[in-house]
């Protein structure tokens, strides 16, 4: 069977093209750069051998995330990380995991699968309230938290990278309902 990590697929994401939605300098809603993503499955040893591999320890408590800026690591699951980094190094950072991990673990590329969408600035939590059934106050869902949950019908992992700042991973094929869901909510701010 080909090795389809071999070559990188030119890919063409559904966000392309499609401008940021903004509001009043307060709310700014973008595609996310392109990057590589990947699923960790397995115990805790899988993890800690990962996170040496990965450049960056994996987070030991549930809906939390760690980074340096440049990857990033989720754990969603009693034994489950979705893991960032920048698109040219998904063939790299997978082979030093698959290197590294002697343990029985599940090690998954989902970079054609995800897509990732900003949204910042002052209004952001509440566009994202308009569709999240999730306290987004900071003491109920604080900087750092990050968290598998619904936005509308559609299946997003929710980042606070700060007050006023998100990451949102959503699966490609729901990426266009997503962006016309914020767009629709956004315009609420925009008279």
């Amino acid at each position: 069977m080909a090795d389809l990590r071999a070559a990188p697929l030119n890919r063409h994401d559904p966000l392309d093209g499609v401008p940021a939605i903004t509001a009043r300098s307060r709310l700014t809603i973008e595609a996310a750069p392109r990057g590589a993503r990947l699923v960790l499955r397995g115990p805790d040893g899988a993890a800690a051998a990962t996170g040496r591999a990965f450049g960056l320890a994996l987070p030991t408590a549930i809906n939390t995330a760690a980074t340096d800026d440049v990857r990033t690591a989720f754990k969603l699951g009693p034994d489950e990380w979705l893991l960032l980094a920048p698109q040219d190094q998904e063939k790299e950072v997978y082979d030093a995991i698959e290197a590294a991990v002697t343990e029985p673990h599940s090690l998954v590329d989902v970079s054609h699968r995800n897509v990732g969408i900003l949204a910042s600035g002052s209004l952001a939590p509440d566009v994202l309230a308009s569709g999240v059934m999730l306290d987004l106050d900071p003491a109920a869902f604080p900087v750092g938290m990050a968290t598998r949950t619904l936005f509308a019908k559609a299946e997003i992992v929710l980042w606070r990278k700060g007050v006023y700042d998100f990451h949102i991973e959503v699966w490609r094929s729901f990426a266009g309902y997503l962006h016309a869901l914020l767009e629709e909510a956004a315009r609420e701010y925009v008279k």
